[in-house]
Parts: structure tokens; C-alpha cells; sequence
């Protein structure tokens, strides 16, 4: 029995794919890893097995243009894959780039994990700039149809996701914590003055923070705010509608979605690199990146138990868990008969077992 078949038969329980889709699949993610790029062109030359070139080509085609995806299904491997407990950390934020005139856009959520925002749902804009009000509330509310049950601590999200609409959803929801980023140009109004956020907290020295004792009006809404003077004099002011005090700490949990768009990248599977131009078809490559994400990180976590991963003199790793699996996959995926007990065990971290 074959890698491939192998694979297959780890996906194939938690997909519910027909096998030859599964097949694909695991053809998908070997040559992935040895080739470290969604370039079609690339990625057909690394498919294993007798096939042309062109035929790879073809069956990358058919499979990112014709097969009608259920990202639920994803969603829900993903959380599987990555056995996330509850309460959840949500991130929300938005990640473009152009391609000649064609100008992607997408709207990502994300369940925050040991340092990364593993996708849940994303939404291709079919336009430049932010997202907006309906955008957002729609995204959310899809979210809570797949996961109707699911516990969240708290949602975080930057300056972009700011609004009258959008603030007064998330209080009148009520079940939903939000920790977002507002301007320092943004007004605090307390029912006597109205001043900007920058004035307002105007004493604040470099790595000081304050809480505002009373609830300011922002955007229309009575919220709570906090900031934190950053080593650059910048303001870093976040508003919550609980737990002020935690809100700084709390929304540094933001970045996260930072580190996975860096991993869906520059610094992993080079997605930038595409030359497709249907919001569709790049949706499904995200959905098959997003796999591939979860089984390097998984394997980079048991890796960093076995040897952990060194401390540079800045105090961050040398590595991250993602590029540690990473690489471990792409050395075993590229020498297989040198490595064949490396894959088995590496296997395993693809089934959920």
C-alpha cells in the first residue's frame, strides 16, 4: 500500500469525500509540501505516480474549478485536527493582494490555538478596502449556524472593524465579548465632553496602561476603554464590553491571525504566488492550505516535545511550531523510502488519532 493510499485512507472519515476527491487530496498535499508553492505549474510536477504533466495539470484544474465544496466540513475538521477546547478565542481580519488587475480580497475568521488563527470561514470581497457592517454580521452569524453550540470567550479585531452598526450588533448579541482596536483619533465622549482618544490618555508613558474607570461613548456606544502607551508613542486603545482590565492582554491574541496569514504565505505555502483569478477556485485552494496547515503544525508540536525548539537572543524562537513541521514534512515527502517510518508516524497527525 502506497503514501498516497495511506493518506487517503486517514482523510477519507473526517472529509466524507468520494475517494477519488480524497485521492487528489492526498496527491495535493505531497506535492505541496515538496514544492512549497500553489503555483499550478509547480505543484503538477511534484504529483506522484506515472501521469503526465499535463494530466496533473488538468486534475489541479477540474478539482480548484469544478468541485462543489462543503467548507463546513472543513471548519469542522479543523477543529477535530486541532482538538481546540473551549471557550474560543476569535480573530477576525482581512488579507489582500493584487495579481496584474485582479485584486483578491478575503474576510477571515479564525479560532485562535497556541499562537495561530486556524481558518474557520472565509469570504471572498468581490471589491477593494474593508469589509463592512453586513459583511462582518453575516460572517458571524454563518459561524454560529455551523458551530450553534460552541462557548466564545471573546472576539478581537483591529482598527478596520469599527462602526455604529457594527458595535451596536455585537452589545445587542450580547453573547459575544469583542476586545477591538479603535483609532487614537476616535472620539470618548462621557454625556458632559467629547475628546479624542489621543487626548484623552495624552499622559500615558512609553509601556503604561489605563483603564478608564467609567464607560465612554464611542461610535454611538456605551463601552469600556483601555490603552497601552507602545515604545513607538503610538496609542494602542482597545474598547470591550467586559473585563476592561483584560482587554489589552486579551487583544493581543489578534496577532495570531497576523501569524497565519504569514504561514498561508511569505513564510509557508507562498499563496501569493497564485496566478488564479476566480474568487472560487482561490477559495478552495485556501480550504486545501488550511489542511496542510493543520498537519504541519501538528507535527512541529510533537517535534517541539521531543527536542524544543532553541531560544534566540531576542527571546523568540528560532523557529516556529509551523516551520518545524513544516520542514520535517517536506524532508520526509521528499525522500520517502529514506524516511518511510518518519511518515507513518508523521501519518498519524492527519487522522486525529
Amino acid at each position: 500500500m502506497n503514501q498516497i493510499t495511506l493518506i487517503q485512507k486517514a482523510l477519507q472519515p473526517h472529509l466524507r469525500w468520494h475517494r477519488a476527491r480524497v485521492a487528489f487530496l492526498a496527491l495535493f498535499l505531497v506535492a505541496l509540501f515538496r514544492v512549497k508553492t500553489v503555483n499550478l505549474t509547480q505543484l503538477a510536477t511534484a504529483f506522484m505516480g506515472q501521469a503526465k504533466l499535463e494530466s496533473n495539470y488538468k486534475r489541479l484544474q477540474r478539482f480548484l474549478g469544478e468541485f462543489e465544496l462543503d467548507y463546513h466540513r472543513i471548519a469542522y475538521f479543523v477543529v477535530e485536527l486541532m482538538e481546540i477546547p473551549q471557550p474560543w478565542i476569535l480573530s477576525v481580519d482581512r488579507t489582500t493582494w493584487e495579481f496584474g488587475n485582479c485584486v483578491h480580497n478575503i474576510l477571515m475568521l479564525g479560532v485562535v490555538h497556541k499562537g495561530v488563527a486556524f481558518p474557520l470561514l472565509w469570504w471572498m470581497l468581490d471589491k477593494k478596502g474593508n469589509s463592512n457592517t453586513n459583511e462582518r454580521i453575516d460572517l458571524l452569524e454563518e459561524f454560529f449556524q455551523v458551530f450553534p453550540e460552541v462557548e466564545v470567550e471573546y472576539l478581537t479585531a483591529d482598527r478596520e472593524f469599527l462602526g455604529q452598526d457594527w458595535f451596536g450588533y455585537l452589545l445587542e448579541q450580547g453573547f459575544v465579548e469583542f476586545r477591538i482596536r479603535i483609532r487614537e483619533s476616535d472620539k470618548l465622549e462621557n454625556g458632559r465632553q467629547s475628546l479624542k482618544a489621543k487626548v484623552v490618555f495624552s499622559p500615558l508613558k512609553a509601556g503604561q496602561q489605563q483603564v478608564l474607570r467609567h464607560r465612554r461613548q464611542v461610535w454611538g456606544h456605551w463601552v469600556y476603554v483601555s490603552a497601552l502607551r507602545l515604545e513607538d508613542g503610538k496609542l494602542l486603545i482597545v474598547v470591550t464590553n467586559h473585563r476592561p482590565h483584560c482587554a489589552i492582554a486579551d487583544y493581543g491574541k489578534r496577532w495570531a491571525i497576523e501569524t497565519l496569514f504569514g504561514c498561508l504565505k511569505t513564510r509557508g505555502f507562498c499563496l501569493e504566488s497564485t496566478h488564479l483569478k476566480d474568487p472560487e477556485r482561490l477559495s478552495r485552494m485556501i480550504a486545501l492550505l488550511t489542511i496542510a496547515l493543520c498537519w504541519a503544525f501538528r507535527t512541529g508540536e510533537w517535534l517541539a516535545e521531543q527536542k524544543t525548539i532553541p531560544i534566540k537572543k531576542h527571546g523568540r524562537r528560532a523557529k516556529s511550531i509551523f516551520r518545524y513541521g513544516f520542514d520535517h514534512l517536506r524532508q520526509i515527502l521528499l525522500n520517502l523510502e529514506v524516511f518511510a517510518d518518519e511518515f507513518f508516524h508523521v501519518l498519524q497527525f492527519l487522522s486525529c488519532t
